[in-house]
């Protein structure tokens, strides 16, 4: 079992761009935690406890906003019900929660990895995401990390921001880099329907970023992380030798896990592969009413999937791996659109099928292509 997942919803205001299921009443964190103990116990002695849990991974939301004998609770409940050696659990965390005493709290209940979300340095900048922490604040924290007793940790950027110039770009890369980060998450703004941000786009107020300065920035972003050791494993992540992120990893090559918390996704791979998705509904869950629908994944569905979360990868996709696992042997049409795009430097292929540096680019295009022509 490669996993759990654990959504902690509370966050205390709404960033621009963010669609994940979260609230901003924070009133009921006691509850829920006692509602999510209670989540992890019914599944004592079910088939889900049989294999080892090698990651833990709290997201949301905001984790941070939990009180380290919050987490405590939740640590021993899982530590009772399942069997757990962990080789990675990591919290998610924004710098306005931090203080020395704080991670020295986490480190304490066994937490190994700290995610930051940092966003960027410029004070405008985080004004537009909405984001709750200032500039201060994120530089504070880090130094507090790099103080700390992790040797484990990764900070989010956002790119691509509207308005955002390769001056402002290249000063939060370097500002971040000074504390000589073993992970990084580089994302590139994405404008969803249902945010903040998405309705002020459909709007009119404000105009999504080009795709030549999102690529522009794509291309800054490797060059000064290549630079300082910090190599890109997969679209949006990045690291030093051996720092890759284990949980993250093992969602893109089909490993178990489960999702616990309201919106919180799981996968399960035995005789047949099903998932699901909690509600994305606080209320029903601290009810214990949320009713999640099972879909089963076909082979096809599978193998799919494995080529849209695999060739976004360094790494990519073995031949013989889609073969064997999922069944699925290349087309004559897709074996020649691959011959294409290698000629066009954007993908090589050998045992493995791995996308260039410009293949990265389109990642989304070629995927949709190769899937397509099966």
């Amino acid at each position: 079992m490669s996993g759990i997942y654990l959504h902690i919803p509370f966050c205390k205001q709404a960033c621009s761009y963010c669609d994940f299921y979260f609230v901003t009443r924070t009133s009921e964190r006691e509850h829920f935690v006692q509602r999510l103990i209670e989540d992890i116990e019914s599944y004592r002695d079910s088939k889900f406890t049989d294999e080892t849990v090698e990651t833990i991974y709290f997201g949301g939301g905001t984790p941070s906003l939990l009180e380290p004998a919050q987490l405590e609770q939740i640590m021993e409940a899982l530590y009772d019900i399942f069997d757990i050696d962990a080789r990675e659990i990591t919290l998610e965390m924004n710098p306005d929660d931090v203080s020395g005493q704080f991670l020295a709290d986490l480190k304490s209940l066994g937490i190994s990895r700290a995610s930051m979300g940092v966003q960027s340095f410029e004070p405008e900048l985080l004004e537009f995401m909405h984001r709750a922490h200032s500039s201060e604040e994120a530089l504070q924290c880090l130094e507090l990390l790099s103080a700390s007793d992790f040797d484990s940790f990764t900070v989010d950027l956002i790119y691509g921001n509207p308005g955002q110039s390769v001056e402002q770009l290249k000063s939060d890369v370097k500002k971040l880099l000074a504390f000589d980060p073993p992970h990084i998450s580089a994302y590139s703004l994405t404008i969803e329907p249902k945010t903040r941000l998405g309705k002020q786009v459909e709007l009119g107020r404000i105009a999504p970023p080009e795709d030549d300065k999102v690529a522009k920035h794509f291309d800054i972003i490797n060059q000064l992380f290549s630079s300082h050791g910090i190599e890109r494993y997969e679209v949006s992540n990045y690291s030093m030798p051996g720092k890759e992120a284990i949980h993250n990893s093992n969602y893109w090559k089909h490993e178990n896990y489960l999702g616990l918390g309201p919106g919180a996704h799981s996968f399960w791979w035995d005789d047949s592969a099903e998932r699901w998705e909690n509600e994305e509904d606080l209320r029903k869950y601290l009810r214990d009413e949320d009713q999640p629908e099972r879909e089963v994944l076909s082979l096809k569905q599978l193998a799919e999937e494995r080529l849209m979360m695999g060739l976004r990868t360094r790494k990519g996709v073995g031949i013989a791996e889609l073969s064997e696992r999922y069944d699925y042997v290349l087309s004559s049409r897709q074996l020649d659109y691959l011959e294409n795009r290698e000629q066009e430097d954007k993908l090589e292929v050998d045992e493995r099928i791995t996308l260039t540096d410009e293949g990265i680019k389109i990642a989304d295009a070629i995927i949709l292509d190769l899937v397509t022509l099966h």
